[in-house]
């Protein structure tokens, strides 16, 4: 089963800056067990642009999609047997990268 595996940054209590060593050793042990398909951050909310095409016209707007002080500012898919190890997994990328972590299976 594949698993969206964000990563949750506060704005007033943010990680630690210096976890890429530690991350791209993590993402390569990943990959050498099979479990990583892709991971990538991702720039600030202020970089956000949002497009809403429901109505008439596309309505486009500066930001993120939602205001709040905690925001994504990564994301890995993985492949896991079963969510239990996607839960293993996710405590230790919560380690390595000094963040939260979200898992969600895809449908």
């Amino acid at each position: 089963m594949r698993y969206l595996v964000s990563v949750i940054d506060d704005k007033s209590d943010p990680g630690s800056t210096d976890r890429r060593p530690a991350i791209s050793a993590f993402n390569e042990r990943l990959i050498a067990e099979g479990y990583w398909v892709f991971s990538g951050g991702l720039a600030g909310t202020d970089a956000a642009t949002v497009i809403d095409n429901r109505g008439e016209q596309a309505v486009f707007s500066d930001g993120p999609f939602v205001e709040s002080k905690e925001y994504l500012a990564g994301v890995w898919v993985w492949e896991a047997p079963d969510l239990d190890v996607a839960l293993k997994l996710a405590a230790e990328a919560s380690k390595v990268c000094d963040r939260k972590i979200e898992v969600r299976p895809f449908l």
